[in-house]
């Protein structure tokens, strides 16, 4: 249903990245995610892939309500920034949600419904400590179309450089290369939908 490509860069003097991401495919689609734990190191890596973990075991909920859930089991914890997408390839339906300031932006094939470039609204907050009012937006989409997400360890203005055409694997590694801030871990995660019905 997918292809993607994930490149990440861990801060200089961590032991691991704070930075997670899931690709899960389950029967009705695909689970997206793109997670930031706040801070760096361990605590940050720790929160993130408890998210992570959690995202994995819910996959077929809705993504509202797997942030609600993420955000109880986080408290006590950093807490975690996240943007995620769920996409229903029977339907040709993409539904993602952003809490924090983990960029997301979906990149369409052929401009024919309109705007060839389509930005996700983030909530201010942090999973686990203040979670915002929550609302998911639909979009349609078609095989073809590319979603790209990245954490806040990468400037904002790559989104100006992105293509629905350029490989998945060597996108992630590009933008990584050019447009990391080098004070924070980073994450680019690219997913293009090959299993869309037309």
């Amino acid at each position: 249903m997918v292809e993607y490509g994930v490149a990440k860069y861990v801060l200089p003097g961590q032991g691991e990245s704070g930075d997670h991401h899931l690709v899960c495919c389950n029967q009705r689609g695909v689970l997206i995610a793109a997670i930031d734990g706040i801070g760096h190191g361990e605590e940050a890596a720790n929160a993130s892939r408890t998210a992570g973990a959690l995202l994995k075991s819910l996959a077929d909920e809705p993504i509202i309500s797997l942030v609600e859930r993420c955000h109880e089991k986080l408290r006590g914890t950093r807490g975690i920034v996240l943007s995620l997408a769920f996409i229903e390839p029977a339907h040709g339906m993409l539904t993602w949600l952003g809490v924090g300031n983990v960029q997301g932006v979906l990149m369409r094939c052929t401009a024919k419904r309109g705007n060839g470039k389509e930005s996700l609204l983030l909530r201010g907050g942090v999973v686990g400590s203040q979670l915002p009012t929550l609302q998911a937006t639909v979009l349609q989409i078609e095989r073809g179309d590319t979603l790209f997400f990245a954490t806040d360890g990468v400037r904002n203005d790559f989104s100006e450089s992105l293509s629905a055409k350029e490989n998945p694997q060597r996108a992630a590694d590009r933008i990584l290369e050019q447009y990391r801030s080098g004070n924070d871990d980073a994450l680019v995660l690219i997913t293009r939908l090959t299993g869309i019905s037309p």
